[in-house]
C-alpha cells in the first residue's frame, strides 16, 4: 500500500529505496544518481530523465564493492 506513494504518471525513477551516497563517488548506490539528480528528478523533461537513466549502468561500475566487513584485516590473538 505504501509504494502507491512512489507511483507517478511520469518516466519511472530509478530509485529502489536504497538511498545512501558512496562517500567518494557521490552517487547514490541505489540508484547511481547524484543527489542533485534525486533531488530535481520531478523537475527535468521527460528527454532529461532518459539521458539520466541511460547513464546510470556506467555509473554502476564506479563503485568500489568491499566484502568481508569492517574488521575482515584485524589480527586475532
Amino acid at each position: 500500500m505504501i509504494d502507491e506513494i512512489w507511483k507517478r504518471q511520469e518516466i519511472d525513477s530509478p530509485c529502489i529505496k536504497l538511498c545512501v551516497l558512496h562517500s567518494k563517488e557521490r552517487i547514490c548506490v541505489g540508484c547511481y544518481r547524484t543527489a542533485e539528480e534525486i533531488t530535481n528528478w520531478t523537475n527535468y523533461s521527460a528527454e532529461q530523465r532518459t539521458e539520466i537513466r541511460a547513464e546510470l549502468t556506467n555509473r554502476s561500475k564506479t563503485l568500489t564493492k568491499r566484502r568481508g566487513g569492517r574488521h575482515r584485516h584485524r589480527k586475532t590473538k
